[in-house]
């Protein structure tokens, strides 16, 4: 084996049970023993030391392509080995260098002027359509989940999710709401039914927009969507929202972003930004995300995220912190995705197939074993905007579950098919 990989892999890998096969088909065994095994393969030398180099950009990329095979167990297991020990060992300094480089350069990277924005937010969600459908609920929910008390089916928890986000942004009838990236509207639809309210969903993706549009408006209030920038919306708003947009602002625009907001809120209005952050302070993005998930991408820490609403006209009401909620939908997203994986071949092809495989299994691995989180911030301009005690939070929640309209969005049955394990598949 390539000496600097073996060291790496020795010093790192102290628990479970990871076998290595190089291109040599020589085998070597990491860590006490503990666990079920899991074996994979690298295909030549030359991704043995790319892998030394930089082993966050280089495992995906590897696997994406068919130089890292997985000869036993799946790709989540074997990235949820790595992190879990890495959790306790970190990369040896010298494997640090390019995550070093990163961190330097994290403002240039992560800048998303508006052109920009709209090309990294096609770049992804501009794909064929039903590749989402393969593993999203059937409202096309593309954000954490909540996993209140006695809920564990994906569609369940997204309802809860949109309950949970309503009752901090104190719906009442007749307000007029901004989304900003409101996705394929179903936050929008559900607003403006639960609260009888004027909702305007914005987002920077073409097809998104398209079936946005399309789709059968709710019975009661009113959604209008459009192609636009936060940057450009004009007008004021009673209540505003935003789930999972804001890791696509980058680094450079977060106190852009939060004047935005102070600008476009009302005086006795409310705002709730729902995104994953850091809980290990600021950093850069994860390089394979990075450069073939989200370009642009960039996940805040809290310290980034208050100082950034400092002096916007803005104050902070509330912060919660969603810890494994993210984790159990990234797990009922990647089993869904495994069980369609035939159908996600024909649309995408095997290495895009690959690559969705490795992005939401390292997700998942990362927020059970990595200093990720999802944080809900709730903003005010008035201090008295909002009850002083959370209880109008829980009460709100209890009397939407009780009497919400149920939006969803119908879509065509897929057939599903068995998930697979091990092989060259490397499906898990």
């Amino acid at each position: 084996m390539f000496a600097p990989l073996k060291r790496m892999l020795q010093e790192v890998i102290t628990e479970g049970r990871l076998t290595v096969r190089d291109h040599q088909n020589r085998i070597y065994d990491f860590g006490d023993g503990s666990g079920e095994p899991v074996a994979i393969h690298f295909t030549d030398l030359r991704t043995q030391w790319q892998f030394v180099r930089d082993p966050e950009l280089t495992a995906g990329e590897a696997y994406m392509d068919g130089r890292l095979i997985l000869d036993r167990g799946s790709v989540y297991d074997f990235i949820e080995l790595a992190m879990r020990n890495m959790a306790k060992h970190p990369l040896p300094a010298w494997a640090q260098t390019f995550a070093k480089l990163r961190r330097m350069k994290r403002r240039v990277s992560e800048n998303n002027p508006q052109e920009r924005a709209a090309s990294n937010a096609s770049y992804h969600y501009d794909l064929d359509q039903r590749f989402y459908d393969l593993f999203l609920d059937t409202d096309r929910q593309y954000s954490c989940a909540y996993y209140a008390p006695g809920i564990t089916r994906l569609e369940d928890a997204q309802a809860a999710k949109k309950r949970h986000i309503a009752a901090k942004l104190q719906l009442e009838p007749g307000l007029d709401i901004l989304d900003i990236g409101c996705g394929w509207g179903g936050l929008a639809r559900y607003l403006a039914a639960a609260g009888n309210a004027r909702v305007r969903g914005i987002t920077l993706s073409t097809s998104q927009l398209r079936a946005a549009i399309e789709h059968v408006p709710p019975q009661r209030g009113e959604t209008v969507f459009a192609f636009d920038d936060y940057r450009t919306v004009t007008g004021q708003f009673d209540r505003i929202v935003s789930v999972g947009m804001f890791e696509h602002v980058g680094s450079a625009n977060y106190k852009t972003f939060f004047e935005s907001v102070g600008r476009l809120l009302k005086d006795d209005g409310v705002a709730l930004i729902h995104a994953i952050g850091r809980l290990d302070g600021p950093g850069p993005t994860n390089p394979f995300i990075a450069k073939w998930i989200f370009p642009g991408g960039s996940l805040a820490s809290l310290s980034e995220v208050t100082s950034a609403i400092e002096n916007t006209g803005l104050l902070i009401s509330d912060i919660e912190i969603l810890r494994l909620h993210y984790a159990y939908t990234l797990r009922a997203w990647r089993e869904r995705f495994l069980q369609h994986r035939a159908r996600a071949v024909e649309l995408a092809g095997e290495a895009m197939t690959r690559m969705w495989e490795f992005y939401l299994a390292g997700c998942e691995a990362a927020f059970r074993h990595q200093f990720l989180m999802v944080f809900q911030v709730q903003l005010v301009k008035n201090i008295s905007a909002v009850p002083i005690t959370r209880d109008y939070m829980i009460e709100a929640e209890r009397r939407l579950a009780a009497t919400q309209p149920v939006i969803l969005r119908p879509v065509p049955e897929l057939p599903l098919q068995p998930a697979k394990h091990g092989g060259q598949s490397g499906s898990g």
